[in-house]
């Protein structure tokens, strides 16, 4: 199975960062078996007309996220807890 990295801009990051230990955790795990695996399923849409360019509820938090499909990257660059 390919497995994309996911790595976080420094902004999105922080945000990440400041999430609860117990719920960073849970998302990172969902994200891990979501997103990292299929980034372009699991109920993620498109931002605008750029396919690359998604949306995305993971484990409760929105996220915005790049796809990076030649080097198997998915970079996020917003992340709201709710």
């Amino acid at each position: 199975m390919i497995r994309y990295r996911v790595v976080y801009d420094p902004v999105a990051e922080k945000a990440h960062d400041a999430m609860d230990p117990a719920a960073r955790s849970r998302f990172d795990a969902a994200l891990a078996a979501t997103v990292a695996v299929d980034p372009y399923g699991h109920g993620s849409s498109p931002v605008s007309d750029e396919c690359d360019r998604r949306d995305a509820t993971v484990e409760g938090v929105i996220i915005r996220y790049y796809v990076g499909g030649s080097v198997l990257t998915v970079t996020v660059v917003r992340v709201v807890s709710l």
